[in-house]
């Protein structure tokens, strides 16, 4: 067979499978008008085999976006969330492109979809954990923020507070964070836990070596928290001038004030058995310490110990009333 012949049935096999495409559409669409729903299923699923088969990503990636749309319109949310997965997985055929722009486009959209379904739909949860995964190739070991941020909404409005808390964690915006965590602690905690919210949030995302996120989720937490009864340092709750502290050896680097620090500090951090082991991981990560396996903790270290308990020492003779008065508050509604 020569070249021209190669080439003329090649262009005649296309043009047959366009036509084919071009039936099966029309069919979908009039499937759809008249609520044919399973079969219209069915066709999006060959459309998307013939799609991904001749690498026509983008047809089959906005084809399959809005025939989600249009199923979770129709409250056929079982075969949207089947056509949610097969876009997750034709993003991973495609792989990521050049133009970064397009890529994070699929970012909000997916974030939609997932908004669209809801929480009784058993596919969701895999589409989730599947949107996470193909967005770490955008941004990272973790997911990318923005979609976090968008799944963490979802739960929030639906009342799954832990999963919400979970992806707020993650989604890069410790102001938020922080606001957050106040409407949790007001709604679920007492008075006695109110720095627990905090520190447990603030030593996960140095954990995670976010440690801009940690620092603002602190700020916006120790600012507007109305229960908290101090807004500036010294506080009164000994685990947020722990952190106070931490922030700042961090900056320095002092493994000897580290040190020190953890063990003035160890009776709190007790309170939660979890601390202690985002403790020894921050440790790690920001002053390059060896985990300890048998020892017990380090020593105050000399004179950062008499620094750290002169400058406790009073704390909890310091007037209440001195507290600064929170001067704004974020509603559920405004977590934005």
């Amino acid at each position: 067979m020569t070249t021209a012949e190669i080439a003329s049935s090649s262009s005649t096999s296309n043009s047959t499978g366009q036509r084919g495409v071009s039936r099966v559409l029309a069919k979908l669409s009039h499937s759809l008008a008249g609520g044919a729903f399973y079969e219209a299923h069915m066709m999006y699923r060959t459309l998307y085999f013939r799609y991904t088969a001749q690498k026509r990503y983008q047809d089959c990636l906005d084809l399959l976006f809005d025939g989600a749309q249009k199923l979770i319109a129709k409250q056929q949310e079982g075969s949207a969330a089947d056509l949610c997965l097969l876009l997750v997985d034709t993003l991973e055929k495609r792989g990521p492109l050049p133009e970064d722009t397009e890529n994070l486009l699929w970012v909000p959209r997916l974030g939609t979809l997932i908004q669209g379904l809801s929480s009784g739909i058993v596919e969701r949860e895999t589409l989730i954990q599947r949107a996470i995964k193909w967005s770490i190739s955008l941004h990272g070991q973790y997911g990318h923020p923005v979609l976090h941020k968008l799944i963490a909404h979802v739960f929030w409005t639906e009342g799954n507070i832990e999963s919400a808390r979970h992806h707020y964690l993650l989604c890069q915006d410790g102001s938020l964070c922080g606001r957050v965590l106040i409407e949790i602690s007001q709604s679920r905690g007492f008075q006695s836990e109110v720095d627990l919210f905090l520190v447990q949030a603030v030593l996960q995302q140095l954990s995670l070596k976010d440690r801009k996120s940690a620092e603002d989720t602190f700020i916006e937490y120790t600012r507007y928290h109305p229960k908290l009864l101090r807004h500036e340092f010294p506080y009164k709750e000994p685990l947020v001038n722990f952190l106070y502290f931490l922030f700042r050896l961090i900056e320095t680097k002092s493994v000897t004030g580290f040190r020190s620090l953890r063990k003035l500090y160890d009776p709190s951090l007790k309170r939660d058995t979890s601390f202690l082991k985002y403790v020894t991981k921050i440790g790690v990560i920001y002053f390059d310490e060896q985990p300890e396996t048998n020892a017990g903790p380090p020593g105050l270290g000399g004179m950062f110990g008499d620094i750290f308990s002169r400058m406790m020492q009073g704390f909890d003779e310091e007037d209440a009333e001195d507290q600064s008065t929170p001067q704004r508050r974020q509603n559920v509604n405004e977590l934005d």
